[in-house]
């Protein structure tokens, strides 16, 4: 039988890159691409350059597409949304033609920018979304595409609504990651902004336990033919903002240096997140990576990537 051949958009990014490392673990043959996100134009040549070539060299193996791409947050332009979302539509558009067999298509999406502003925390699958945003609307049309390529064409369809997600690799030119600016300011005696109160409720999984959350609900689909799947990746265990800065002082020995600050873009920010998945509750079963555990391995890895020049 032929390896399985998982397509993973987004590999250079912070989930992208741990479920390349997961799946190669595993045994899958993974393939990844450079896309320069930057152009539109050339960003849709490469991604279906890349498509095609996935498909004729996976021909007759089985098959999965992680699409963990998205420069996105909340403050971006409504546009580049958009943009973002059509090239998602430009690839399942040619996989629905030249998939030779049935595969899986996993898109990440957000719990934070869906849920926003959903009421009747601990949220899950049943919830109704209420984006407070263009993110979180983004997300639910990103979502969309997913569930009307998996109906129209039969291949099974993993949407997985992610909480908080931290660890190494984290982009620090963007203005998300409040664990990873946390080292990064600790590091560079440089103070961190934050932007909501210290009572505010988040879910943070690290993202080695969210990675192989994804490689357990891709051999599940594997072993089955189902309607699209939405399923929440999460801890379970939320915490307070108060209690990150408090493991961070834990980690640090010092007491984090941040300041209080208003912002425009807290409005978009839902006040309890906390999360519990009532789907494939199976791949929630797990010991996940303990918070100070987590800081600590992250800090590392900032100052790795500091010494690095990155």
């Amino acid at each position: 039988m032929s390896s399985t051949h998982t397509w993973i958009v987004g590999s250079g990014g912070l989930l992208g890159s741990a479920v390349v490392r997961e799946l190669r673990r595993r045994g899958h043959c993974v393939h990844t691409s450079i896309v320069p996100w930057a152009d539109h134009r050339s960003a849709r040549t490469t991604l279906l350059e890349h498509c095609a070539t996935f498909f004729a060299t996976s021909e007759n193996a089985d098959w999965n597409i992680v699409w963990a791409a998205g420069a996105g947050v909340n403050g971006t332009s409504d546009a580049q949304f958009a943009s973002e979302n059509e090239l998602i539509a430009d690839v399942l558009g040619l996989v629905d033609r030249i998939a030779a067999r049935d595969g899986t298509f996993f898109l990440a999406s957000s719990a934070g920018g869906v849920y926003a502003g959903s009421t009747g925390a601990p949220h899950h699958e049943g919830t109704t979304p209420i984006p407070l945003g263009g993110y979180g609307h983004a997300k639910l049309d990103s979502e969309k595409l997913a569930t009307d390529f998996g109906v129209s064409t039969g291949c099974n369809v993993v949407i997985g609504r992610f909480a908080n997600l931290y660890g190494p690799g984290q982009n620090l030119a963007k203005p998300q990651g409040l664990i990873s600016h946390l080292c990064r300011g600790y590091l560079m005696a440089a103070p961190v902004s934050i932007y909501v109160p210290m009572d505010t409720l988040r879910d943070y999984l690290f993202v080695s336990d969210a990675a192989e959350m994804v490689a357990d609900a891709l051999n599940k689909s594997a072993t089955r033919k189902s309607a699209p799947v939405t399923k929440i990746f999460a801890s379970g265990h939320a915490v307070t903002i108060g209690s990150i800065l408090g493991a961070c002082r834990t980690v640090f020995r010092r007491r984090p240096n941040v300041v209080l600050a208003a912002s425009p873009l807290s409005a978009f920010q839902g006040r309890d997140l906390r999360l519990r998945s009532t789907v494939w509750t199976d791949i929630d079963r797990r010991t996940h990576r303990t918070l100070p555990a987590g800081i600590d391995a992250t800090l590392h890895a900032t100052r790795r990537a500091l010494g690095a020049g990155r």
